[in-house]
């Protein structure tokens, strides 16, 4: 796998890991729910050519490493994720329409952080750029 994907008019690699919450932070990600709702992910993602790094659910939160192109918000990327699964979710498992009334089984919100090149050895770099620049003028 080449480390640097290709758009028209860009190269990238943009890696997020994304964090996010049932309703309420119930434990319902077990059993048949646990494996509908990472069925589910695996879905959307190959839907928008979203690649799935790494991913985790636990009982009572997802975590996602995520990579996908920057033409894409991450909110955008995260809403459609949320959304989308909801209404899968609540048509495969009924019963859980008690439990979360309005159709809303995810928390607002999310965590997101970038992956990426070492912070360090990009500084290290521009360092380096400036230098050379400076040295060849």
């Amino acid at each position: 796998m080449k480390r640097f994907k290709r758009l028209s008019h860009a190269v990238w690699e943009c890696k997020y890991h994304v964090v996010w919450c049932p309703k309420y932070r119930f434990k319902i990600l077990k059993g048949d729910i646990a494996k509908t709702v990472r069925a589910i992910l695996r879905q959307l993602c190959q839907w928008k050519n979203i690649e799935i790094l790494a991913g985790n659910v636990q009982v009572d939160h997802v975590h996602l490493v995520l990579s996908f192109p920057p033409k894409y918000a991450v909110s955008e990327v995260v809403g459609f994720l949320k959304g989308k699964s909801a209404i899968k979710i609540f048509d495969r498992h009924i019963e859980l329409k008690k439990r979360y009334w309005g159709r809303h089984f995810w928390a607002q919100g999310y965590c997101v952080s970038t992956v990426g090149l070492d912070e360090e050895k990009i500084k290290q770099y521009v360092t380096w750029q400036t230098k050379n620049d400076n040295e060849t003028e």
